[in-house]
């Protein structure tokens, strides 16, 4: 009986896998009791060939399978017609599998963006764009210009005209500018088809070609203020003359390379100009050049500059400026674009001002982004106007951008900048290790001006980097006070401000609007997140924080210290004052051992929900006196639900006096309890398991045992667990405790 009931079992799950593949991977009838997980599971362990990760909980095997399927299928990673049950001309694996998709990642040269583009995958783009609701980048590297049209309408289809509501950016060393301000631009909901490129029949012959409202363009230029930033002159100007040498196709008589660096310094070369002489140019020079051109417009400026072009071309043999060093590009990849028309010269020289900016290194990035912002201080009636951004269509965008490790050069920051200040549709705002440097200034103007539009929907802020010009408290208090409607804001900073006195660049505004000494207004903070460089840290500041911040729910502090217990405890004090709403509270990383006091204070709170000591080193000093009065403090709280203590060496010793806050005297409510890494051993455990027994509480919630000594004796380990599990979820792992010998020895 058990033989064929088992083969008959595998061969309806065999025949059952062909039919989800060969018919097109379609849903299985849903009915109650039917469960098609393991199937799933055993298609992704046959096509994808790799375990997932052991600490990825897989709560749907059919919807990862259909994901990673689709991605596979669109890179060529997996041969459709190396198996039989997908060879069928009646089957599109990526139509099929398309509907399922929520997010896609596109990787390295852009691998996809062409295919999903073309036209027998029509189809498959129109099912992406109602599905899609996520786009990664990961690892992405120089691309050709074909690749990035294809990317161009890609992003039209998927954000414009789709679901597409989260970009995220993942680890871009040396990001290519076209590309970063491609995808900034088309995330933001601004559209330009690109040269040569067929008209979007999707957005319909009512809006093909049209110019924005007088709505759209106020809110997409900020023209409601008198005068634009420098910020927004800088970005407008370089999106312009990009824009401007893309759809022109007459060939130059000099033919160029793609823009960088020493491209734009021979081009420069040819007009018979020095680059330093460019940046800097004499003031009667420019007044002169600027007063011979007739008051007749762009067309005046555009024949000016070509004649003056044409005068200089003889001389381009006489000078040659030395070249500047410029990051090495993939190989294979060819300069695809080309300078033309009659005012080459002049778009040159912003794109030189701009890639100098951008790629300068330690002390040259500040001062040459200030000559950029100066040279184009309204000298220009062409970066005035805003030509490129002023003919843009403005599209749906998204609300949540997250970019992590993408240093963003000083090109980069004023087009991601400019973007920010209209950018009234993002809710949540990630730069995680972008290396903003100076550039946090431009930022926080930028943040400024988007919490002053009409309907601005910013509400989630994560910001973290290596390095800040600004002490990581008076960030803190610039970002609460540019945007006083934050709901979440997490902030860290790993390593001590270089610059006491931060020198604050010119074109950002004066210093006393970023880090000013006023108090800070009531805002509408609900979770503050911070991680702290070390050194010890004014404890006023955090204070003042606080105490604009009346409506805050959680407070996590990593890594913080203070000059003294007395800092810390008037913190404390202000938190208990001020922040009555205050539900969870955390430190991590943080030496409390001489804060036992403190600790006593927290726990007699009423208000807190749940407190977490992680690795704070509670119980170093004075451990006999010090637990029990922190036992006796946790039974007379009523309010408390969860504590987390992990990795504070509580011990045996320790896990039977928390087991006091069980007893049938106490008045506790607490219901999740993380005690992981805390060198406990087995017979410990199975002791406070007879003793949580003993006083009959019932099932308390939850038990976290991670990390701690339970394989020094597996047989009392199972019992103590199984006895827990009679009173509370219990979740534990199998951790090899040889690895914490040391620790082990320390505590001896």
């Amino acid at each position: 009986m058990g033989g064929p009931s088992q083969v008959q079992y595998f061969k309806a799950s065999y025949l059952c896998s062909i039919y989800i593949t060969w018919r097109g991977l379609r849903k299985l009838p849903s009915k109650k009791g039917l469960s098609t997980q393991a199937i799933w599971r055993r298609l992704w362990d046959e096509l994808m060939k790799t375990r997932p990760s052991s600490l990825e909980s897989v709560t749907c095997w059919r919807a990862k399978f259909m994901e990673a399927f689709f991605s596979h299928v669109l890179r060529g990673t997996i041969d459709v017609s190396s198996d039989k049950r997908l060879c069928d001309q009646r089957f599109s694996p990526l139509l099929h599998s398309s509907r399922h998709v929520r997010q896609l990642t596109i990787c390295n040269m852009l691998q996809g963006a062409t295919e999903l583009v073309a036209e027998p995958n029509r189809r498959v783009l129109e099912t992406l764009a109602s599905s899609l609701h996520t786009l990664k980048f990961r690892h992405l590297l120089f691309s050709d210009v074909a690749a990035q049209q294809s990317l161009r309408q890609l992003l039209h289809q998927l954000i414009h005209h789709g679901a597409v509501s989260q970009v995220s950016l993942y680890s871009w060393p040396v990001p290519e500018s076209a590309l970063f301000i491609l995808i900034l631009t088309m995330s933001a909901g601004f559209w330009q088809p690109g040269p040569g490129s067929l008209p979007c029949r999707l957005c319909g012959e009512a809006s093909r070609g049209r110019a924005p409202s007088r709505d759209e363009g106020s809110l997409l230029l900020g023209s409601r203020r008198p005068r634009r930033d420098a910020a927004e002159r800088c970005a407008a100007a370089l999106m312009a003359t990009r824009r401007k040498s893309e759809v022109k196709q007459v060939p130059r008589a000099v033919p160029t390379t793609r823009v960088t660096r020493r491209s734009t310094q021979e081009s420069l070369a040819v007009g018979g100009t020095d680059s330093k002489r460019e940046l800097n140019p004499p003031a009667t020079s420019y007044e002169a050049s600027s007063t011979k051109q007739p008051s007749s417009g762009p067309a005046a400026t555009s024949s000016a500059s070509s004649s003056t072009s044409s005068k200089r071309a003889p001389a381009s043999s006489a000078s040659q400026p030395k070249p500047l060093k410029r990051f090495k590009r993939a190989a294979g990849k060819k300069g695809g674009r080309t300078r033309q028309g009659s005012g080459a010269e002049s778009e040159d020289l912003y794109d030189f001002v701009f890639i100098v900016a951008g790629e300068k290194e330690d002390g040259e990035e500040m001062e040459i982004g200030e000559v950029a912002c100066g040279a184009l201080d309204g000298s220009d009636p062409s970066c005035l106007g805003l030509p490129a951004l002023e003919t843009s269509q403005r599209f749906r965008s998204i609300s949540t951008l997250e970019l992590f490790t993408v240093p963003l050069s000083t090109e980069a920051a004023l087009t991601l900048c400019h973007l920010l200040s209209s950018w009234v549709s993002l809710e949540s705002l990630t730069l995680s290790y972008n290396g903003l440097g100076s550039n946090i200034f431009r930022l926080l103007d930028s943040l400024r001006a988007l919490s002053g539009q009409a309907g601005c929907r910013l509400r989630a802020l994560h910001l973290s980097d290596l390095f800040s010009p600004l002490p990581i408290l008076e960030l803190t208090r610039a970002i609460v006070r540019a945007l006083p409607l934050l709901r979440v804001l997490s902030i860290r900073v790993d390593h001590p401000s270089q610059r006491d006195n931060p020198a604050v660049p010119e074109n950002a505004g004066p210093p006393g609007h970023i880090i000013g000494d006023e108090e800070i207004p009531e805002n509408c903070l609900e979770q503050l997140e911070m991680g702290f460089p070390r050194g010890a840290q004014p404890a006023p500041l955090l204070c003042s924080v606080l105490k604009a911040s009346g409506s805050l729910q959680q407070l996590s502090l990593d890594s913080a210290t203070f000059a003294s217990p007395q800092d810390f405890g008037l913190v404390l004090q202000t938190l208990k004052e001020y922040n009555l709403s205050l539900k969870r509270l955390s430190f991590h990383d943080m030496n409390l051992a001489d804060c036992q006091s403190e600790v006593l204070f927290l726990l007699q709170n009423l208000t807190l929900q749940e407190i977490t000591f992680s690795f704070c080193r509670l119980f170093e000093k004075r451990p006999a006196q010090f637990l029990p009065e922190m036992v006796a403090a946790m039974k007379g709280n009523s309010t408390l639900k969860g504590l987390r203590l992990p990795g504070n060496r509580l011990g045996n010793a320790g896990l039977l006096a928390l087991a006091d806050v069980f007893s049938e005297d106490s008045s506790s409510s607490l219901c999740q309890l993380d005690i992981s890494s805390n060198c406990i051993k087995p017979d410990g455990l199975l002791e406070f398991a007879k003793r949580l027994e003993r006083w009959g509480r019932g099932a308390f919630g939850h038990l976290r045992l991670f990390q701690n000594w339970l394989d020094q004796d597996a047989v009392t380990a199972r019992e103590a667990i199984r006895r827990l599990r009679a009173t509370c979820h219990v979740v534990s792992d199998s951790w090899d405790s040889s690895q914490a010998f040391a620790d082990y020895v320390s505590t001896m």
